[in-house]
């Protein structure tokens, strides 16, 4: 029987670093060699890198690693410590010259508690790749999940804490899991489709019990500051082609664990990755994906705990 009471990483490693003080950090998943990797950027906020150089009709087929980063746009800047990391290992796309490492990276806005004092940076970046281990299973208030928030819909006071995320199910020697960062204008719904954590009402409960459509203003008080970030990934054997369709179907573990999903005010964006260690069916390893995703995202609000006067349901 499948399970997902622990998580293989099936030869990927991840890796946090983070400011305890201001609320940020960073996520670094480092790839064994020749891990094909695609990507699906959904809603109209995203703040990426290199996301293009996944697209299938781009010939390179192989990624180094995979960089989620609070920060916003600043954040980014943090791609350029795992570049300096590989690049010392000689780790990277073949050229001429010198090897390239491939890093496609991704972004959530996380501000609110810093007020932008402090965004991740290279020297942050290079940490997370200092600590990355096949072993690193820490959730919540962890590296980009430190200063994510969910239920924004809902207006500043009755947002709750969001956080970083993973699950994983092995079958038969198939391996998929996912890791999520959850920094949603959404509420994170159980399996029935009730609220797990998102927007308070006032006077206790849920707000999506007396507005389940959960309208929100055309351009609320969090508007283009959410995002959910996922990286997939499996042991199975895909092309560039099936992993950009692993991607894709990624988000239908979105769109069933957080309400609403890909609004005007998301930039959502689901990578996948696959290490190429057995050969599997490849709508068992979509399927799957999906499943994991949903665990991934529960799971980041789970194990969140409170910062400031945000409530999180770990503490």
């Amino acid at each position: 029987m499948p399970t997902n009471n622990s998580i293989n990483l099936a030869g990927l490693k991840i890796g946090h670093a983070a400011d305890q003080q201001h609320h940020t950090g960073c996520t670094v998943f480092l790839c064994p060699p020749e891990t094909v990797g695609s990507v699906d950027a959904r809603g109209p906020a995203p703040g990426s890198r290199e996301l293009t150089l996944l697209d299938v009709d781009k010939p390179i087929q192989t990624v180094q690693a995979v960089l989620l980063t609070g920060g916003s746009a600043f954040g980014l800047a943090a791609a350029d410590g795992v570049m300096r990391y590989l690049g010392e290992r000689d780790i990277g796309h073949w050229t001429p010259i010198r090897r390239i490492p491939i890093v496609p990276a991704a972004v959530v806005y996380d501000l609110f508690f810093s007020q932008g004092q402090r965004m991740p940076d290279a020297g942050m970046g290079y940490q997370a790749c200092q600590n990355a281990s096949e072993t690193e299973f820490a959730q919540g208030n962890v590296g980009v999940g430190m200063g994510v928030t969910v239920g924004k819909w809902g207006g500043r006071d009755g947002f709750m804490k969001g956080g970083f995320g993973l699950a994983c199910v092995e079958q038969e020697g198939l391996i998929v899991g996912a890791a999520a960062v959850v920094n949603a204008i959404g509420d994170v719904v159980n399996e029935d489709g009730s609220v797990l954590a998102g927007a308070r009402r006032a006077g206790g409960g849920w707000l999506a019990d007396e507005k389940p459509y959960r309208p929100f203003a055309a351009r609320p008080p969090a508007a283009l500051t959410n995002t959910t970030l996922v990286v997939v990934w499996t042991n199975a054997t895909l092309t560039k082609v099936e992993a950009n369709r692993l991607a894709q179907r990624t988000h239908d573990g979105l769109a069933i664990a957080i309400r609403p999903v890909h609004t005007t005010h998301d930039g959502d964006t689901a990578f996948a990755l696959a290490t190429g260690q057995v050969e599997a069916n490849f709508d068992l390893v979509a399927n799957t994906a999906v499943h994991v995703t949903t665990e991934a995202i529960r799971n980041a609000v789970r194990f969140a705990r409170s910062v400031v006067d945000i409530p999180g349901l770990a503490s």
